[in-house]
């Protein structure tokens, strides 16, 4: 038995030496043929399913950028909660409209894109020293985009018709220290015309804005006309201290407030990541209402971005 398996192990290291002794003949007389079939082997099809173990064919210290990519996932059902702060005009704050991983990928897309802000003023867009801030638009296909907008589209219920109005195309605004943009109103005082060739006019119906990083002091958003539900009582309790979740402390005594009556009228709502203000732009005959001028007020230090979402009312050209 010992001679056979001699043998064999005899004939096998005879076979690897001619191998290699071949190896540089065949490379030098068949090189153009072994070049087609390694392109061959770049064509094979990718198993659509996971393999038991990772095949390295080469040896590579770099991850793929692949690998740390994960795609967006939509939660639909996300709770946010609702308060009610003014009826005249209507002002709504919502707690955790956005979430943390909407937030990360939203700037994500933005990042790139951000240049100085414009205003509209005679129907022309233009730069001007009232907005200071830098924004980005956003495109509508994006998941992220598209997974706010749909649950901001769920929650103005019956204020849009579906196959009519619209959401509008979304914008991020970015606020650097000593950035503002003073008194304006988002409505415009003439409706546009539909660029989609349909015989329509357009007006932002109501807002979202919605704050996406608050790592900032003051840059408030005040509310020059806006009057709470009810007034403070004669004792001075504190009002609107919102949740321990939106402030992640402890000491109920320690909250600050969400939104506080300004010194010079009206309401001021500090910056809160995640939470969002939502307005009535229009009054039912389809006038732009006054009480809903706003301003953002001037940022301290830091870092400020939101999201502005400008739900679109049409009505036939007339």
């Amino acid at each position: 038995m010992y001679g056979i398996i001699f043998s064999k192990v005899a004939g096998l290291s005879a076979w690897t030496a001619l191998v290699a002794l071949s190896v540089p003949y065949l490379s030098e007389t068949f090189a153009p043929q072994i070049s087609s079939l390694t392109s061959l082997v770049a064509d094979l099809p990718i198993p659509d399913h996971p393999l038991a173990k990772p095949l390295k064919l080469f040896r590579n210290t770099t991850k793929s950028t692949e690998e740390h990519q994960h795609p967006f996932f939509c939660d639909v059902s996300h709770p946010y909660r609702t308060e009610l702060v003014s009826l005249d005009p209507l002002i709504i704050y919502i707690h955790n409209l956005i979430t943390p991983s909407e937030i990360t990928s939203l700037l994500d897309t933005a990042e790139p894109m951000f240049k100085p802000s414009v205003v509209t003023k005679h129907g022309r867009q233009q730069q001007t020293q009232d907005r200071t801030s830098s924004s980005a638009g956003l495109p509508r296909h994006d998941p992220a985009v598209k997974c706010v907008l749909n649950r901001a589209r769920g929650f103005m219920g019956t204020m849009l018709r579906d196959g009519w109005d619209e959401m509008g195309p979304p914008q991020l605004v970015r606020y650097r220290a000593g950035q503002r943009f003073n008194v304006h109103h988002d409505w415009f005082d003439r409706p546009l015309l539909a660029n989609d060739g349909s015989n329509r006019v357009w007006n932002r119906v109501a807002s979202f804005f919605a704050i996406l990083q608050d790592n900032c002091t003051k840059g408030e958003t005040h509310f020059p006309h806006a009057k709470p539900i009810v007034l403070p009582s004669p004792w001075n309790e504190p009002m609107w201290r919102g949740g321990l979740e939106d402030q992640k402390l402890k000491n109920a005594t320690e909250l600050k407030p969400l939104w506080r009556e300004h010194e010079d009228g009206g309401l001021a709502f500090r910056p809160v990541a995640g939470n969002a203000i939502f307005w009535v732009n229009l009054h039912a005959n389809g006038t732009g209402d006054e009480r809903t001028t706003h301003a953002g007020l001037p940022l301290g230090d830091g870092l400020k971005t939101a999201m502005n979402i400008w739900p679109r009312r049409y009505w036939p050209y007339e």
